[in-house]
Parts: C-alpha cells; sequence; structure tokens
C-alpha cells in the first residue's frame, strides 16, 4: 500500500475517533434543551447494579417528563468489556455517566483502594456510615480531581471466593491456586501474600476461563458470582466477606458543571431514591442468590471467626505495606467511622 494510502487511513481513523467523541456531547445536549446520557454500567444486565441503573433512568424520565433521558448500557458495552477504557471514556465525555467499582478507579489514584483493604470494613452498618461520612468524602475529592463528579456510591458488596479444586478454610488451602482477580496491584499482592497465584483479566472472560480450567477459581460478589453464573462452572464458594466492594456513580465533570441548578437537583435527587433502592435489593437478595448457587450443587461454606482470624493475621504485612501511602486517618475514615 502506498504511503498516501496510509496517510488516508489515518486521517479517516482520527476523524472517526473525533467524531464519536463530538456525537457523545452533541447527544448529551440537543438544541432543544433535551438532555441525552449515556450510562455505561459494569455489571451483566439482571445484576443489581444494572437495576438500579434503570431504575435512575425511570426516575429522571419521569421527573423531568421525558426531558432528560438516560441510556443504560450494562456489561461494559461501550468499551468492549474493558473497565478501564470505560472509565476512560467517562473523564473524556465519549460517555456522561458511569458506575464503576472503585477497585477499577484504583488505576487512576492507588487511594481508590483504600475499602478495598481486607477485613478493613466489618458489616453493612459501617459501610454506610463510612461512605456517608469522612470515607466517601476523601473519595468523592479524590475523584473530582480526576475530572469525574462522583453524586452517589452504590453497592457491588463484600467479595467471596469461588473455587474448583478445594474448599478454603485455611491460607494453606489457596496454596497455588489461579485465582482470577481484578486489575488491582493491591489484590495482586493480597492474593500472592496468601500464597495463591493471582491472575489479572478482564471480567467478560473470567467464565470460559474457569471453564476451560485456564484458572482455578475467582472472587467476586455474590451478585456477580450469581449474575455471570460463576457457579455453573466452579466447585466451591467461600464466603469470607474479605473485602467491601462501593460502586462510584461518576459524571463527567465539564458535563456535570455545564448542567443549571434544576438539572443538577433532578439527576441528584432520583439517584439518591435509586441508590437507596440499589443498595437494598442488593442485600435482600444475596441470600436467595447463595440458595439457588447451592441449590445448582456448588457446595457454599463461611468462615468462622476463629478461621477468619487466621487470614487476618495472615494479611497483615498488606497494611505494613500500603498503610503508609495510604494514610491512618483515610483507613481509620473505613475501620473506625
Amino acid at each position: 500500500m502506498r504511503r498516501s494510502q496510509w496517510c488516508t487511513l489515518l486521517l479517516l481513523a482520527v476523524i472517526l475517533q473525533f467524531s464519536w467523541i463530538w456525537h457523545g456531547a452533541d447527544v448529551a445536549e440537543g438544541a432543544s434543551g433535551n438532555i441525552r446520557v449515556r450510562l455505561s454500567v459494569t455489571g451483566a444486565d439482571t445484576a443489581p447494579i444494572s437495576l438500579g441503573a434503570k431504575k435512575w433512568a425511570e426516575l429522571v424520565e419521569q421527573k423531568s417528563n421525558g426531558r432528560i433521558v438516560i441510556q443504560v448500557f450494562p456489561n461494559e458495552q461501550l468499551s468492549s468489556g474493558n473497565q478501564q477504557k470505560g472509565l476512560e471514556n467517562l473523564q473524556m465525555g465519549v460517555i456522561q455517566a458511569s458506575m464503576h467499582s472503585s477497585i477499577i478507579y484504583s488505576v487512576l489514584d492507588p487511594r481508590f483502594s483504600v475499602p478495598s483493604l481486607p477485613w478493613l470494613i466489618p458489616n453493612f452498618e459501617a459501610v454506610d456510615k463510612a461512605f456517608a461520612g469522612k470515607g466517601g468524602e476523601i473519595l468523592k475529592e479524590i475523584a473530582r480531581t480526576k475530572g469525574i463528579e462522583p453524586i452517589a456510591f452504590m453497592e457491588n458488596g463484600f467479595r467471596q471466593i469461588t473455587n474448583g479444586v478445594r474448599p478454603i478454610h485455611t491460607p494453606d488451602d489457596m496454596k497455588n491456586m489461579k485465582l482470577r482477580v481484578p486489575s488491582m496491584k493491591l489484590y495482586m499482592d493480597l492474593f500472592a501474600s496468601l500464597g495463591a497465584d493471582p491472575i489479572s483479566m478482564n471480567i467478560g472472560e473470567v467464565f470460559t476461563s474457569l471453564q476451560q480450567k485456564t484458572i482455578d477459581g475467582q472472587e467476586n460478589p455474590i451478585s456477580v458470582i450469581h449474575s455471570r453464573k460463576f457457579y455453573e462452572v466452579q466447585k466451591y464458594l467461600t464466603l469470607c466477606n474479605y473485602s467491601y466492594d462501593p460502586y462510584i456513580v461518576g459524571v463527567n465533570k465539564k458535563f456535570w458543571d455545564n448542567l443549571d441548578d434544576g438539572d443538577k437537583e433532578i439527576l441528584l435527587s432520583t439517584m439518591k431514591e435509586a441508590a437507596v433502592y440499589q443498595l437494598q435489593l442488593t442485600r435482600d437478595t444475596e441470600q436467595k442468590q447463595i440458595e439457588e448457587i447451592t441449590q445448582a450443587g456448588t457446595v457454599v461454606d463461611a468462615l468462622t471467626p476463629e478461621e477468619t482470624a487466621v487470614f487476618q493475621e495472615r494479611v497483615q504485612g498488606i497494611y505494613d505495606q500500603y498503610g503508609p501511602q495510604f494514610g491512618k486517618e483515610f483507613i481509620d475514615a473505613f475501620k473506625n467511622p
């Protein structure tokens, strides 16, 4: 191919990319004053986070009399399953809003990893206090410096472990297990400290990898294990609540700042209602989902307090490693809210 032809193809690619970005801005705010928002959601279509997103879209359309429309794209459709790309699209303004885990946000700043520290947050009561208080405010401040306006927190839940090798009751049971974890350094270091062999991969690749036994297991909240049907290709589920996983409802800051106060109020008030709905849905359906997983033939075990204490002692090195980087005040905002 001639050089001139290569240049023409490159120019067309650049035009298409900017056309996509420009089209995103055009869809966001039309000349008539109508607003269209592309909302990217990591969760599968039936996951509580996606249902929470749809609830928000429904409430916004009702309260704005159809003037504001939120288009929900579950399963990371707009970034071909790549969650980091989805977050990048939010920063660039290619999409106007997203619901991503703070785990994914950690690629922007390691401090987003703080809520994920092992056995840091003990229960949902502490979760609600921490995210409504200082811990949540610090996370919001960091997000704003990244070009994202955080308007609420939703919930993925406490993370659990599945595998196809053996039940897990001690760290030694995890020795050399190939476990898929998200792309967060803290998790890689955490599972390595427990003797496992952590492997990072996109969430969309996990089911097939488990099915083909390329990996032995994975870790996720019950809502994800259930909605993505990982239990169909896993023999054991260990309930350990080892890490809490919040969703940040983020809006592109430039888009947000250009909205008038009335439109902001519509989005915020409806989100407050949608967030309450999503949190309650996640928590209310978890036990039913565990029962369905058990009925499908997966062996479900919960760590006892004594077994949990052994794991907590083993991961103390993670706090020694990351504590100085995150700061005691920030960690305590979640540990003792």
